[in-house]
């Protein structure tokens, strides 16, 4: 196994009922742009539900648009938790840049960021996030084109925050679930460094037969001495609601974002920093409902 596919992680049986309407869906989708390179099939796609980047048979990034819901996709939302965690962040790696929005969004956050660099294996996502994201592009903003796994066993900088977000058609390359790239990852980290990854699992965490938890997880608690886990409730009933208008989650599969550090990460609710994310039109009280004790 190269890849962990998220339908194999899944262990309760979904409603067949529901599974239908997730099935029998049909968006109308129109393509804005369409290229092929190196590594997919790119297409951007506007549809009643709103803009997406499309790789394959998956919308990969983009903005939801309806009266329910309005914003970048909703599990994106909780890499903004950090700002809560550390507001004096400087040096941010991002390996994956999707629309862009989450770089303009610490921007706008951290008063004193001084960089933020993104590493993405597709030469043109840059461009196209500008062009049809609204992207926009600052002195802080450096892009690498390169592979996430050399990039980091290459590198000698030292980040604040490095957050990854790399699933691709088929799900998760168990490369970002190796030993090297855990070590990799720690030493681009300072002292204190918080470390976010977006992966997934079967929401019941603790049910032995759950495969991340079981065999993966427990290599974020060899590397790192704190570990703050997010089990993505909200930003599945999100998901579900906006594209399918369904009020549950429908397959045994969430979004599992882990925030790792050798620091113990006390996040801190105070006022002015919460209300600084709402600016951004983003409820994060209801995110952080969402922690997970493991």
């Amino acid at each position: 196994m190269t890849t962990l596919i998220p339908e194999e992680l899944a262990i309760k049986e979904p409603c067949e009922k529901l599974l239908s309407v997730i099935n029998n869906k049909v968006f109308n989708d129109k393509v804005l742009y369409e290229k092929s390179s190196e590594f997919h099939r790119i297409k951007v796609v506007e549809n009643e539900i709103g803009r997406f980047l499309h790789y394959k048979d998956t919308y990969q990034a983009g903005f939801i648009n309806t009266d329910f819901y309005k914003g970048n996709l909703p599990y994106i939302n909780y890499f903004l938790i950090p700002y809560l965690i550390n507001p004096a962040i400087e040096k941010i790696l991002l390996i994956g840049l999707g629309s862009g929005k989450i770089v303009n969004d610490y921007e706008f956050l951290f008063d004193g960021l001084k960089s933020i660099d993104v590493v993405d294996l597709e030469e043109n996502i840059a461009e196209i996030a500008q062009v049809y994201f609204g992207f926009r592009v600052s002195g802080k903003f450096n892009f690498i084109l390169q592979d996430g796994i050399t990039y980091l066993r290459n590198n000698r900088k030292k980040y604040d925050l490095i957050v990854v977000d790399v699933a691709n058609n088929d799900g998760i390359d168990l490369r970002f679930l190796s030993e090297e790239y855990f070590s990799s990852v720690k030493k681009s980290l300072k002292k204190g460094g918080i470390f976010v990854s977006n992966m997934c699992a079967s929401p019941d965490f603790h049910n032995k037969k759950n495969l991340f938890f079981n065999k993966f997880f427990p290599l974020y608690k060899h590397f790192f001495n704190h570990n703050l886990v997010f089990k993505g409730n909200y930003s599945d009933r999100v998901y579900y609601k906006s594209f399918f208008d369904i009020d549950e989650r429908v397959i045994d599969i969430t979004n599992v974002i882990i925030f790792s550090s050798d620091k113990y990460t006390d996040i801190k609710r105070e006022e002015c920093a919460v209300k600084k994310i709402k600016k951004l039109d983003i409820d994060i009280d209801n995110y952080l409902k969402d922690i997970t004790l493991i």
